[in-house]
């Protein structure tokens, strides 16, 4: 019922396929609009977004940090250090 299609992607101007299997998600999931990026040019797009951080002490050294998520009274938060000494 799809075909693959080529298209052009608005950031890098390089040429992508837009598979039939996208085609079909897309569809299945009531998405109006083609992809206008390729998976490259998305993929830097999303990491590139800006993330809110939020304060925070950390639980184990007590020093202030700030964390990409908010925090919960009911749970602790660490620092980056020490989280990375906990795993």
């Amino acid at each position: 019922m799809y075909n693959d299609k080529n298209l052009i992607c608005k950031e890098c101007g390089e040429e992508f396929i837009f598979s039939a299997g996208e085609q079909e998600f897309y569809a299945e999931r009531g998405f109006q609009n083609e992809p206008t990026r390729c998976k490259e040019c998305r993929s830097k797009r999303d990491h590139s977004a800006k993330k809110e951080l939020y304060d925070a002490v950390c639980a184990q050294c007590g020093q202030p940090t700030k964390v990409p998520f908010k925090p919960h009274l009911d749970k602790p938060v660490y620092c980056s250090n020490c989280f990375s000494n906990k795993k």
